[in-house]
């Protein structure tokens, strides 16, 4: 069955060796950007250099439309016959944001609001990061309905870290 892993940055070796990916995208702030893990094809393996703001300050890598655009067009290429795994620092923030992204995109308008219902579901923990989405919003057309769903989603379990997470692709 086609699906989505997210982790935490501490679990993403285990996640790697548990679950096969063919594809690996990675949040973290420039500053604490990772390499390609040993033995995975760098071409599968997007690295998206962004903090965990939503407020943009000087001397930050906000999340911006370009970001979004290069997460778009990689999971796009992901045939979704092995897992695709994201990982940020926590596996709470921008990690979750992209999983809500990329089945946004792969489910179509008008499952937004189930989408978010599904991920707070399956992982209680999720607090996707809002800019990251608005601007997930915006290349999508959605018209505001991506982040109006997240409200739908009521508050998150207060962790330190998420745990690795599953979101298959169908049956949500």
């Amino acid at each position: 069955m086609p699906r989505l892993l997210v982790t935490p940055l501490s679990s993403l070796a285990d996640a790697l060796d548990a679950h096969a990916p063919s594809h690996l995208i990675t949040l973290l702030s420039p500053q604490n950007m990772i390499e390609t893990p040993e033995g995975f094809a760098p071409a599968m393996h997007l690295k998206l250099g962004i903090n965990d703001i939503i407020d943009p300050q000087d001397g930050t890598a906000p999340p911006a439309r370009q970001h979004v655009d290069s997460l778009l067009s990689f999971s796009r290429g992901w045939d979704a016959k092995q897992p695709l795994l994201i990982h940020c620092w926590a596996g709470i923030s921008r990690s979750m944001a992209s999983a809500y992204t990329i089945l946004c995109d792969r489910l179509g308008p008008g499952h937004e609001i189930r989408i978010a219902r599904a991920m707070r579901q399956r992982a209680p923990h999720a607090q996707p990061n809002r800019l990251l989405v608005q601007h997930a919003d915006d290349a999508l057309g959605r018209g505001g309905r991506m982040l109006k769903a997240l409200d739908h989603m009521g508050p998150a379990q207060l962790v330190q870290e998420g745990v690795t997470t599953v979101f298959p692709l169908e049956g949500l």
